[in-house]
């Protein structure tokens, strides 16, 4: 498990793009038969992949979280950005298709990845926080999403047509703190979620994907009078500080991930910041 110390806002306001890039990007996420994790220190939060080929994987605890299971005290939600799978949570299995979601509560003991087929892997993305009570494992599909968690926004004028679909937050599947769900840029749009804004109460990590090879994704952070941006290509995430914005424009369209993790989880419970405040 690699880890990621947080960082002060002052402090990053300094950093060149290498440093920017060694403390927020994550790259090299889906490796055949392996199980990655990257525990921040911001909120706790632990980003990981699971990419089944050859073999099942079971998700362990490691040293690093001291507990005798990985969700011991702690719940996941797992987005499938791959070929069919299954995930085995103590003994029951869940299919997860292509951008399927499952929601593990704390206390489950036992978590195996598996691909159906080994030419189209599954590729398990998920979140982790730390939980306080356990909440049922629910399996979620794109057509489970109850119409006010799907949400379209924007304008093709704008660049920015997109739908947004919230797979984990109160009123779709409860988690102790953990909201997480997906955002799909229209053909033609390129600008995720700007104008911008920051919640202090809670920090988030964002997952690209659906790019093409030659493609790229500018992610912009920092404090609105301080803006950085981090190239990002396709299956790529970034941990996003409550203190920064977390905002993005691309070559082409795109599909991101978004978790959040922190003091509530009240979807609108955000800092707008006006454009003509950015700097």
């Amino acid at each position: 498990m690699e880890i990621r110390t947080a960082a002060s806002p002052k402090d990053v306001k300094n950093y060149d793009t290498s440093r920017l890039r060694e403390e927020f990007l994550i790259q090299d996420l889906f490796k055949e038969d392996e199980i990655k994790t990257v525990y921040s220190h911001i909120d706790r939060i632990i980003t990981g992949s699971a990419v089944p080929v050859r073999q099942k994987l079971e998700l362990t605890a490691g040293e690093e979280i001291r507990a005798e299971y990985f969700l011991q005290r702690r719940e996941m939600g797992v987005i499938n950005i791959g070929g069919s799978g299954k995930i085995m949570v103590d003994g029951t299995e869940y299919k997860l298709g292509y951008k399927d979601g499952i929601y593990i509560g704390m206390g489950s003991k036992e978590i195996i990845f598996e691909s159906d087929d080994e030419s189209k892997p599954a590729k398990f993305y998920f979140n982790s926080t730390p939980a306080h009570k356990s909440y049922p494992t629910v399996l979620i599909t794109l057509d489970d999403i109850k119409p006010e968690n799907k949400v379209e926004l924007g304008s093709l004028e704008g660049s920015n047509h997109r739908v947004i679909n919230k797979y984990i937050l109160p009123g779709q599947v409860e988690s102790c703190q953990l909201v997480m769900g997906m955002t799909s840029l229209k053909p033609g749009s390129v600008w995720n979620t700007m104008p911008c804004h920051t919640h202090d109460r809670r920090m988030e990590v964002y997952l690209y994907f659906e790019l093409s090879d030659d493609a790229v994704v500018f992610h912009y952070m920092g404090e609105p009078q301080e803006t950085r941006h981090l190239v990002m290509r396709n299956e790529e995430a970034v941990i996003s500080p409550s203190w920064s914005i977390h905002s993005a424009s691309g070559t082409q369209a795109y599909t991101f991930i978004w978790g959040m993790a922190g003091e509530n989880q009240a979807f609108d419970d955000m800092d707008a910041v006006a454009m003509t405040d950015l700097r």
